[in-house]
C-alpha cells in the first residue's frame, strides 16, 4: 500500500525551519563553517563538548535560561538554568579529581532519568574524562560486560539499582574504583564501599576551569551489539559535538526558545546525542521525565510544557496509535511545531497517523550509534514521504552500494535494494570499537562506511529502509545482539544449544525470540518454559530477554558448527528457506 507524500506539514507557522532549502543547504554547507558556530575552549585551548553544551552558555546571555526541567515520576518538579547547571558540573568534575580520577579514565552511570545523571555526563566531560551511560533496565550480565570491556573506573548509580545489580557482580571489576552513589532516602543511606554523590559534590568548588581539550580526544563510549562475540563499544572524541549541533538545528530545527522533549533514554546514544547534547548546545530548554511511558501522560506533558518540539521512538507511536485520535483531541498540543521519530523504521500509516491527529507528521530519521548523530532526516521544510528515513544531512554523502565480484565496492543504480553506505569524515564518527581494532577496519571498504543497513534511493534522492544485513535485533528502538542472549541461556543447566532472532511485532518492530534445544535429561515443559524466562529477565534484563522461547529438538547449524539464525527466522516466518548447501546433515 502506498501513501501520498504529506507537502505542507501545518505545525505552528510562526517560526521559520532553520533548513529553508534543501539544495542550496548541501551546496553552501561545510564542516569548517559549521564548527565555527561553536565557541571552542577559550585562548585556542581546543573543543571541549561541555564547554560547548554548558559552560558557554552558563556564563554568557542564556546564563538564566532554563537548561532542564526536571518532572519527578511522583509529580515534583526541577527547574535547572544553565548558570545552575554549570556550578552542578563543576562540582562533579572537581569530586572526580578529589578522588583522583584523570583525564581519559571511563565515567559510567547506570541510573533512571534524574538529575544526577545529566551532573555526571557534562561534569565528566569537563574533566575530559570519557562519558558511558548504561541502560538502567539492563541485568547484571550486561552491565559487567560493558563496564569490563571500556574499564569503568568510576560509576555513578543508585542504591536500589547498585544492591540488585552491581554488588553482586562487583568483585570481577578489577577496574571500577569508585561508586558514586545518589542518595535515594534523607538522611541517605550508608553503602559499604562507596561514595555518598551528594556529600561528595558539597565538599568541593563550584568553579571549574576545564584544561586544553583537542577535538580528538576520546569522550563518549557507547556499546551496540553485534550478532557474535562481545557487545561494541563505539568510541566517539569532542569534536562529535559539532555534528551534535548542527544536526539539532537542521533535523530537529532546534530554535533557542524551544521547549524540546526527547522521550530516548539516556542510555543510549540518542538519549546522550539529543537527549543532552545537541538541545544544550542549541541553548534550549529540555523536558526530562523521570515517569514511564505513559500516552495521556505523555500528552499531558505537551499541554502542560508547551513542548515545541519532540523527539520519540516508533514503538511509543504505534502505543499511542493504538489508543486512538480521540484521547489526543482531549489536550491542548497546538504548541507542536515538529515532531520526529528514530530508533526503528516509522512505519508509513504511523506517518499518516500523526498527520491526522497531531496537526504535523513525525519526521522519521535515520543513524546509528556508530554515527554518533543523525545521517539522514525528513526535514521540516521537506514534503514527507511516509515510510521513507528522508534525505542525507548537509555535509552527509549517503549512497546504496554492493561488492563486486571483484570485490570492489560499487555505486548501485536508483530503486535497488543494496547496502546503505555513507563517506567517512562527519565529526560524529566513531573513531573505533573500544579494543577491537580489526573489527573497526572491517567496516570500511574503498572509501565508504558500511553500515549494516540494506536500504534503496529512489530517484529524488530519499532512502528506504528495507532490512538489517546481518541477525542484529530491533526491539522497541533498542539494539540487541543475538549471541548475548544466547550465552546467558546456555548457563541454565536444562539448556544445551540456543538460537536466537528477532520476531515481527506490531508494536516493538521486533520481539526476542529463543529456541532452545534442551539437554537429555529435561522435557520441554511450560514451566520450564517459565523458569528459562525468569532466568533471562533476572540476568539480562527486561529489555534484553526474550519474549518468547520454543524447544526444538536441534538447532540448524553449518557443518562448522555455526548456528544458522536466518534459517530459524526463515521457518519461524514461513519464508524460503534460501541456500542450505551449508546446513550440517541431519
Amino acid at each position: 500500500m502506498s501513501f501520498e507524500p504529506i507537502c505542507k506539514p501545518s505545525g505552528p507557522a510562526s517560526v521559520p525551519p532553520n533548513l529553508v532549502n534543501y539544495e542550496s543547504a548541501r551546496a553552501s554547507f561545510s564542516w569548517d563553517a559549521a564548527r565555527r558556530e561553536l565557541d571552542g575552549l577559550p585562548d585556542g585551548a581546543g573543543l571541549n563538548i561541555a564547554h560547548e553544551a554548558v559552560e558557554r552558555h552558563a556564563t554568557g546571555r542564556r546564563r538564566d535560561h532554563i537548561a532542564l526541567r526536571w518532572l519527578g515520576r511522583k509529580g515534583s518538579q526541577r527547574d535547572i538554568t544553565y548558570a545552575e547547571f554549570g556550578e552542578l558540573t563543576s562540582r562533579f568534575a572537581n569530586g572526580l579529581a578529589e578522588l583522583g580520577v584523570k583525564a581519559g579514565d571511563a565515567v559510567y552511570v547506570l541510573a533512571g532519568r534524574i538529575p544526577e545523571l545529566y551532573v555526571t555526563a557534562l561534569g565528566a566531560l569537563k574533566h575530559r574524562c570519557v562519558f558511558c551511560p548504561l541502560f538502567s533496565a539492563f541485568g547484571p550480565e550486561p552491565i559487567r560486560s560493558r563496564l569490563s570491556i571500556g574499564q569503568g573506573r568510576v560509576l555513578v548509580t543508585t542504591e536500589a539499582l547498585y544492591q540488585r545489580k552491581v554488588a553482586p557482580i562487583r568483585d570481577s571489576l578489577p577496574h571500577l574504583e569508585h561508586v558514586l552513589i545518589v542518595a535515594e532516602t534523607d538522611p541517605p543511606s550508608a553503602v559499604p564501599g562507596t561514595h555518598d554523590f551528594g556529600r561528595l559534590l558539597a565538599g568541593v568548588p563550584d568553579r571549574y576551569q576545564i584544561s586544553p581539550t583537542r577535538p580528538e580526544d576520546p569522550a563518549l563510549l557507547h556499546f551496540t551489539s553485534g550478532t557474535t562475540g562481545t557487545p561494541k563499544g563505539a568510541m566517539h572524541v569532542h569534536e562529535a559535538v559539532v555534528a551534535h549541533h548542527t544536526t539539532g538545528k537542521l533535523a530537529l530545527d532546534l530554535h533557542p526558545d524551544d521547549i524540546f522533549w526527547c522521550t530516548a533514554d539516556p542510555g543510549w546514544v540518542t538519549g546522550t546525542s539529543y537527549g543532552i547534547i545537541a538541545p544544550l548546545t542549541n541553548g534550549v530548554t529540555s523536558i526530562i521525565d523521570e515517569g514511564d511511558f505513559d500516552a495521556e501522560r505523555w500528552y499531558r506533558v505537551i499541554e502542560q510544557q508547551r513542548v515545541n518540539v519532540w523527539y520519540s521512538a516508533p514503538t511509543a507511536i504505534r502505543l499511542m496509535m493504538k489508543l486512538g485520535e480521540d484521547v489526543v483531541r482531549q489536550h491542548d498540543l497546538s504548541s507542536l511545531r515538529f515532531l520526529a521519530s528514530v530508533g526503528e523504521p516509522l512505519n508509513p500509516e504511523a506517518v499518516v497517523w500523526s498527520h491526522r491527529a497531531f496537526g504535523t507528521p513525525f519526521h522519521d530519521n535515520w543513524w546509528q550509534t556508530e554515527t554518533g548523530g543523525i545521517m539522514i532526516a525528513n526535514f521540516a521544510s521537506m514534503e514527507v514521504r511516509p515510510g521513507s528515513m528522508g534525505r542525507p544531512l548537509p555535509g552527509i554523502d549517503a549512497a546504496i552500494v554492493r561488492r563486486a565480484a571483484s570485490g570492489a565496492i560499487e555505486v548501485i543504480q536508483d530503486d535497488e535494494s543494496g547496502e546503505l553506505a555513507l563517506r567517512p569524515g562527519w565529526p560524529s564518527m566513531f573513531r573505533g570499537y573500544f579494543g577491537q581494532p580489526e573489527r573497526y577496519a572491517s567496516c570500511f571498504a574503498d572509501g565508504w562506511y558500511l553500515t549494516g543497513d540494506l536500504a534503496r534511493r529512489d530517484p529524488d534522492g530519499y532512502f528506504w529502509f528495507v532490512g538489517r544485513k546481518d541477525d542484529v535485533i530491533k526491539t522497541s528502538g533498542h539494539l540487541i545482539g543475538p549471541f548475548e542472549v544466547e550465552s546467558i541461556l546456555l548457563e541454565h543447566r536444562a539448556v544445551a544449544e540456543a538460537g536466537v532472532i528477532g520476531k515481527p511485532d506490531p508494536q516493538a518492530y521486533e520481539i526476542v525470540k529463543a529456541f532452545v534445544a534442551l539437554k537429555a535429561d529435561f522435557a520441554p515443559t511450560d514451566e520450564l518454559r517459565r523458569e528459562l524466562l525468569g532466568f533471562a529477565r533476572t540476568r539480562l534484563g527486561a529489555a534484553v530477554a526474550p519474549k518468547e522461547i520454543e524447544f526444538v529438538p536441534k538447532l540448524p547449524k553449518t557443518r562448522s558448527g555455526k548456528i544458522m539464525r536466518r534459517l530459524l527466522k526463515a521457518r519461524e516466518l514461513g519464508l524460503p528457506e534460501g541456500d542450505i548447501s551449508t546446513l550440517e546433515e541431519n
